[in-house]
């Protein structure tokens, strides 16, 4: 079976994060900052351990910026809805996910000003769009850093100094970035980061957080639930300080064991690894997939200024039958339709059919793209 679904989550992960995950359920089990026993103390030294290695890999000073949360969607929430009230306007663009766009046209309605900023058809965004959306009252700009759909990287640095000459707090979604791509949240002026455990950092599903950057006021971050945190317990109120403001209830120890073994295997293996890698496989695909006739690529179609996503559509057959036919005959999965994303597929002129989504991946090999390319020629042979 050829797995090319990564971009939703990554398959297979290092045999170190399945080791750290059933070394913690036989060996520890207990719960982090509860209680003095030992084990709790072990289960507590991972969750530093996995703040450590996400603090390391972005660049953060301070680990306990680190909040964790179940994912990247939770994070933005966070961000987005801890921030901003009636009155306040914020920025974003025409190639986001669902889990940006909905909270914003949630808020919205209740009194929030929004401004998506045109992309261009192949995915990208001009920073200067950016720069002549801000108004007096900006608050935030929020935006991912790549695309999930054509893989189209951001100029993050750019936006990030806009935002820092103009007093205004800059939030990235890093689903598809965070392990792939080299990222520094001081040199590119990130105030909030968003990121997920289960793609390219190759740890479980319901993994995740948000990195609380040092010019965020927590006093102005309001936490998007309250409980318990096992520290200050003697107060019925919820504790003022990180992480723990934004931490309440049991937390995925077992997962978070597994995310910082999977943040270490970047680490080892270096982002600049793993992107040359990825780039590789991205290019011989886009190469080859440029010469079938009848299927047509989408974004810019050069591996240098995207992630290693790239879509595209077989003329006469729909992009569910391609997927279907990739699975069913080839053994090659893959994610088909709008990929919670539909502003972004009206931005690339996808909508509403969307695309057949290729995400490729680490553990993906050459051959695999051949195989690929392979299957394709052949289905626009027999449509």
């Amino acid at each position: 079976m050829i797995y090319f679904d990564n971009a939703a989550t990554t398959w297979p992960k290092p045999s170190t994060v399945v080791s750290a995950m059933t070394e913690f359920m036989n060996e520890i089990g207990a719960n982090p900052g509860r209680s003095g026993h030992h084990l709790s103390v072990k289960a507590g030294r991972i969750v530093l351990n996995a703040r450590e290695n996400i603090a390391t890999l972005l660049n953060v000073k301070d680990p306990m910026r680190v909040v964790f949360g179940m994912n990247a969607t939770e994070a933005l929430n966070l961000g987005i809805r801890g921030l901003l009230k009636r009155g306040d306007h914020v920025i974003t663009g025409s190639m986001e996910h669902n889990s940006v766009m909905r909270p914003l046209r949630e808020i919205e309605r209740e009194g929030v000003e929004v401004t998506v900023v045109p992309f261009s058809k192949e995915g990208f965004l001009a920073p200067e769009n950016i720069d002549e959306a801000i108004k007096k009252n900006t608050k935030l700009i929020v935006l991912n850093q790549a695309s999930n759909i054509v893989g189209s990287i951001l100029p993050t640095r750019e936006v990030g100094k806009i935002a820092r000459e103009n007093e205004i707090l800059y939030m990235i979604d890093s689903a598809q970035t965070a392990g792939c791509i080299p990222m520094d949240m001081e040199a590119d002026c990130i105030d909030l980061l968003a990121f997920t455990g289960h793609k390219s950092l190759f740890g479980p599903q319901g993994t995740g957080g948000l990195v609380i950057g040092e010019k965020v006021d927590i006093k102005k971050l309001r936490p998007l639930k309250s409980g318990g945190t096992g520290s200050k317990s003697e107060f019925e109120l919820q504790p003022d300080f990180l992480p723990d403001k934004y931490e309440s209830g049991t937390m995925n120890t077992v997962g978070l064991a597994g995310l910082a073994a999977g943040v270490r295997f970047v680490l080892d293996e270096t982002v600049e690894k793993i992107r040359k890698k990825e780039m590789e496989l991205t290019r011989k695909f886009l190469e080859g997939a440029s010469e079938i006739s009848n299927l047509t690529l989408y974004g810019g179609c050069d591996e240098k200024t995207q992630t290693s996503t790239v879509s595209f559509n077989i003329k006469d057959i729909s992009p569910s039958k391609v997927g279907l036919i990739l699975d069913e005959e080839y053994d090659i999965s893959c994610r088909v339709g709008l990929h919670c994303a539909p502003s972004a597929h009206k931005t690339i002129g996808t909508f509403p059919d969307g695309t057949v989504r290729f995400g490729f991946g680490y553990f993906n090999t050459l051959t695999e793209i051949d195989h690929a390319l392979q299957a394709l020629r052949e289905m626009v042979k027999a449509r």
